[in-house]
Formats: C-alpha cells, structure tokens, sequence
C-alpha cells in the first residue's frame, strides 16, 4: 500500500477519476475518484463517542479476580487516553439481581428497605475507568429488577414511582459513595417503554437536583420516535433516541425528532478478525448511513466463561483470572482509529460518505483546526456481525483521492495509522503508524486494498500502548478450594463463581460461634422482575466446561424450616439464558429430612432419592462424586447413595445452589477434578 500525493488535482476537481502517474505504477491502476473533505457549507451532527458496554450482564464478572498487574493492563488496555481502545462511554447494567444473559447482577435494594451501594463489581469498574480517563461519560441501564419493584408481577411499570426512586437512587448512590457522575440513564434493556414511566423518570431526577442526567429511550427498536414526536411531554423527557443492533441505519421518525440518534448497544459478535471487521464496519456507516452519533459495544471485555452464551463477545478476552492470561483483539486496535484521535464534543462533516468501489469515511473536526479522517474498505464476509442479517455488497481495491478545503485547505501534514486484515496470509497487522503524508494543494492519494482502516489525522499524540505478554492461557485449576475467610472482602461474590440464577454473596454469621462466621450465602428471597427466563431455583457455577470425573463437597446451611433445600452439583451443562434447562448430576438435600439426585436443576429427572434426616439451621457437609457414568454421594463423611447412572451429560461446571429463592449459607467448598 502507498501513499501518494497528487499536485495536479486542484485543477482537474470536476473530473470523477483522475489519473494519478506514478513512476512504475500501470496508468491503469491509477484511476482514482475524488472525495471532499469541506466545512464551508456548515457541519454534520455532534459526535458523542464511542463505548462499551459491561453488563446485561454479568460480562465483567471473571475481570475483578484477576491478580495485580494484570487487571490493570486490561483496564489500560480499555479506558488509558492514546494506549489502546481509549474508549470515550462506559455504559453499565443497573443490576436487578437476575439472569440477563451470561449471569446475575446484585442490585442496590436486594429487599425494599435494603441499600447497599457496595455490591458488584460495577461500580469498581466505573471508578477505574474514571481514574484512567476523568472525561468518560457513564449510563446505567436496568436490565431487570428485584421482585418487590414490581410487588409480585413481572412487570416495572404499574407502580412507575417507586421504580423510578430505584433507579434514581442508585444514581445518587453512585455520586455519595463512589464520586461518580452518571450522565445517561436508560429505561429497561430491550423491552417494552412506557410514555408514563420515562415521564416520572424525569420528574423524579429533577425533583432531587439531577437535571443534568439525561435520559436515553428505549434501547430496543426505533419505535419511541413516533411516541416522542406526538407527545410534547415525553419529546421533553427523553434527550437521545437509542437503538440497539441497528444495521448502520435508522428511520425517518427518528430524524424527525430531531434528537441525538445512538446504536446504545451493538457489535455482539466473535471477536475474531471478522469480529473486527464487523466493528470497523459498524463504527463508520453507523454515523454515515444512519447518522448515529455514538456507538457501544456489547459487550466491552469478555470476562464470563467462555461456554456461556456469547463467549468472547468483547472487544477483548480475559476469561482467565486464575492463570492471569488475557488477549488483545483486533477491535481494541479498530476503536483506536476513531477513540485515539476525536473526542466527544467534536463534529462530524457534512462530507461523509461511501467510497465508489466500497468501504466508508468519516471525518470528524474539534472546531480548532483538527482534522481526522477514518476510512474502512471491509468485505462482506470479513464484517458480517452477529446481527442484523447483512445484505450483499462488493469491495474492491481503489485509489482515492481527497480533497481538503475550507478551513482544512492549509493542512499541510496529516499523521497515518493503518490496519490491514490481510485474511489471506493470516498475518494481520493492527494500528501501525506510517510515515505522515504531505498534503500538496490541499490533497492526497490512499491506494485501498480490501479489508483496510486507514487514520489520516492532525493529531500526533497517538500510541500504540503495549504491555509484557501476559502468562499463558491455563485450564482452571483442578484442585480448587475457597472457605470464604475473608473479613473485609473487596468484592461482595466469591471469586469465579458465576451466578446463573439467584445472587450469593460473602456473609459474615455472627450467631454461629463455630468454624463457620464467614461462609458465601444466597441472599434472594423474592423471584426478580425478570429479563431472560431464570430458573426456579438459585444456581451458581464454577470451574472448567470440560470436567467430566470430579468430586465437589461444601458445607451447607438452610435457612427455611420444612421447605429448604440446597444442593451441590457437578457437569452442569448450560447456564445464561438457558439456565432452566440445565442438566448434570445434582445432588439435593431437603429441610424435611430427604435428599434427591436429579439429572437436572428442575428437578424432574430423579436419579435416586430417600431420607437424610437433614434440617433447616444445621451444617452438612455434601460430597458428590461423579466418575464415568456412575454418582454416588455423601452426607457428613458417610454414603448417603451411589451408584446412580448418569448417561448424560459427559462434562460440565460444578455448582451450588438452593430448591428456590431462598436464604441458605455454603462454606468450604472443594473441587478435586481429574
């Protein structure tokens, strides 16, 4: 690829292709179109940034265990100004405490007259980015909500005052204990809005002094636009019209409206090389095709085990705390492009478009006399993201020429990055900084190949940040043991447990005098306002997808007289959104005396069952051995059972969890794995 000057092109402008002569370049590969890059005639829409998303949910949860320095090079590697993604929006799940995708995110207010602004990892994550980039711009979005917002109904809205002080305080909770300013604010992920609801959100923010969080609708479709443009008061209410997976375009309502236009969630996709592409695609045409001023990432890092739904759905991969592994995905280095060199509060230019033999550019200006220009020439197969289906279009490779005028006309340098996928020879190379390219007359010539992102900027504080290579990739460890002794923890869940259904966290049990004060309890006592369809009981997994011949033991304690019950687990198959269809080997112990192996975690397939004599506010200890196609179990160090026949599943994660929404404690837990 070269890059070529073109002197003689201010005197053939009107000439769709110019013929740029080149010593030793064919005349005929030369034909060159040209593009202008011109703020005379005014500018384009605002840019707002580009973001990830951490959440809807549970997407970071693997990140927080990682040890020192690795977690703060991934972090780096997101959120630090010119190193890697630099990312402008952090957009986090309100959790609601359920299921909303790859697990469960605690809330704020588990109970109703319960606060609690500790929990999770959220708000760690928000300070974090804030501390590497001060400007950042914060959302929060509920995805679900604990079930007394909803007194008894899977539904937000028929009490919208008390669901709007919910969210509301976790915004003030954010600002009292953490320092964090959120700006935006969303309705409920992906489902249905109500006008009323948006309307006593926004009374209810500036009832408290919060007129400065605005409020983004709806996070689904474009739909809101026809309501906003009928209705003065929710036009009022709602200052950024938010669409999710959008296909780079929108709808004639939505401009109508007049208002910011946002893919508030995209991308979803593998994050492979075609990954990127999708990414860089979607970063262009997003604004030139559907004039969308922000795009967010969903999800921002792919920290959750992998074979949950949407593995490595991140701009980047750290799934691996326990060896300190992480990799660098080539949509870290595709955001450069555009989140290195602009900013929020920059303007895109009214001269944006479509290059003649495919791609896009965008260019974008600060107002001071900063230019940056972002090209894509991506091909079909090597961008398609995860959704909307992708209709058929051609690349080829092509000069093109641009043009600068009005007040970019005295450029006379511009710096250059470039990314070639080069799918071919499977030798990519991602953000690498060429020799800047002098501007004779205002212009210069690119020669695009295929599957290129090309900055040509004015700015020169771009970097490519690099750490040490990480440790390398390592299984989870297959001697495991965690006896939640931690006093003071960092975090309110257990390292690499991942709640599927239900939330556990680390509780401190003053009325037990004995050897277990610290233990991991399940605090949901109440099935949430759900999202996805979460199970009717509560289930945490951990450990390797792979695991076939294993024993788990864990001390465990019910809470509920007559009808607890609480069980450890092993080749748990499935979790996310699937969760009520899990299978594996359960083994359940009851408050009523019995005990129960089921097949799976609805408890339908029963394996072997009988009385156990076990109580509700009594320790025991469990250990369920599963080996070949054979279980057996044992309560408090004797055989309880053995020998059931499990067929299926071969493999999967070992878990704890409880009959239903109830309180039960586990301590001691212990993996040994062959």
């Amino acid at each position: 690829m070269d890059l070529r000057v073109s002197p003689v092109f201010s005197l053939i402008l009107r000439v769709s292709a110019v013929l740029v002569l080149t010593l030793g370049v064919p005349a005929a590969l030369c034909s060159s179109q040209a593009y202008i890059l011109n703020d005379k005639d005014g500018l384009g829409r605002v840019f707002d940034g580009i973001g990830g998303l951490s959440g809807g949910g549970a997407t970071s949860r693997l990140l927080v265990n990682y040890a020192e320095p690795y977690r703060s090079q991934i972090l780096d590697y997101l959120f630090k100004p010119n190193f890697g993604a630099s990312l402008h929006i952090l957009k986090v799940e309100i959790g609601g405490d359920a299921q909303t995708t790859d697990g469960t995110e605690p809330s704020h207010m588990h109970y109703e007259n319960d606060e609690n602004y500790f929990r999770g990892y959220e708000w760690w994550l928000m300070k974090e980015a804030k501390k590497r980039n001060p400007d950042i711009t914060l959302i929060g979005l509920p995805w679900a909500f604990p079930g007394w917002v909803g007194h008894g109904k899977n539904w937000p809205y028929d009490f919208p005052d008390i669901t709007a002080t919910y969210v509301v305080n976790w915004i003030i909770g954010a600002k009292q204990y953490h320092d964090l300013d959120i700006q935006y604010v969303g309705i409920w992920n992906e489902r249905n809005y109500d006008s009323k609801y948006i309307k006593v959100l926004r009374d209810s923010l500036d009832k408290v002094g919060l007129t400065d969080v605005a409020i983004i609708a709806a996070d689904g479709n474009w739909n809101i636009a026809k309501s906003v443009i009928v209705d003065s008061y929710l036009n009022d209410a709602v200052q950024v019209i938010g669409a999710h997976y959008p296909g780079t375009t929108t709808v004639l309502d939505a401009l109508k409206t007049q208002k910011k236009l946002w893919s508030s969630e995209d991308y979803s996709t593998f994050n492979n090389e075609v990954g990127g592409g999708c990414w860089a695609r979607i970063l262009n045409q997003n604004y030139v095709n559907g004039l969308m001023t922000a795009t967010i990432s969903w999800n921002l890092v792919a920290s959750y085990y992998e074979k949950l739904p949407f593995g490595r759905d991140g701009l980047m991969t750290a799934e691996e705390p326990w060896s300190g592994n992480y990799v660098v995905e080539s949509p870290i280095w595709i955001t450069a492009h555009t989140t290195q060199f602009t900013q929020p509060g920059w303007t895109y230019l009214q001269t944006v478009g479509h290059l003649e033999h495919g791609g896009s550019y965008v260019a974008l200006t600060d107002g001071k006399g900063n230019l940056t220009v972002v090209i894509e020439t991506m091909t079909h197969d090597h961008s398609v993201c995860v959704r909307p289906p992708l209709l058929p279009f051609n690349v080829t490779s092509q000069n093109a020429t641009f043009q600068l005028k009005g007040s970019f006309a005295f450029i006379k340098e511009l710096q250059v990055w470039r990314s070639q996928f080069n799918f071919k020879t499977k030798k990519p190379s991602f953000f690498e900084k060429l020799a800047p390219v002098k501007l004779a007359d205002g212009s210069f010539t690119l020669n695009l190949a295929e599957d290129e992102v090309y900055t040509l900027t004015t700015l020169t504080t771009g970097q490519k940040g690099v750490y040490p290579a990480p440790p390398p990739s390592a299984r989870f460890p297959k001697v495991y043991k965690d006896d939640f002794n931690v006093r003071n923890p960092a975090f309110s869940e257990a390292p690499d447990f991942a709640d599927q259904t239900g939330v556990f966290e680390y509780f401190m049990n003053l009325t037990d005098p004995g050897p277990h004060v610290f233990t991991l309890r399940q605090v949901l006592t109440q099935r949430p306002v759900t999202w996805a369809t979460d199970a009717d009981q509560t289930i945490s997994v951990i450990g390797d997808y792979q695991w076939q011949n294993l024993t788990v033991s864990c001390d465990v304690f019910m809470e509920t007289v007559k009808t607890g019950g609480v069980f450890v687990a092993a080749r748990v198959d499935k979790g996310g959104q699937s969760i009520r269809s899990a299978k594996g080997v359960f083994f359940w112990v009851f408050a009523d005396g019995t005990y129960k192996v089921t097949n799976d975690l609805a408890g339908q397939t029963v394996l072997a069952e009988g009385q156990s004599g076990t109580r509700a506010f009594g320790w025991h200890t469990l250990t369920l051995t599963v080996e070949g196609q054979f279980a057996s179990g044992l309560l408090n160090g004797y055989p309880l059972w053995k020998k059931a026949v499990v067929l299926t599943p071969q493999n999967g994660w070992a878990a704890v969890g409880t009959r239903s929404f109830e309180l039960a404690q586990f301590d001691n837990f212990n993996v040994v794995a062959e």
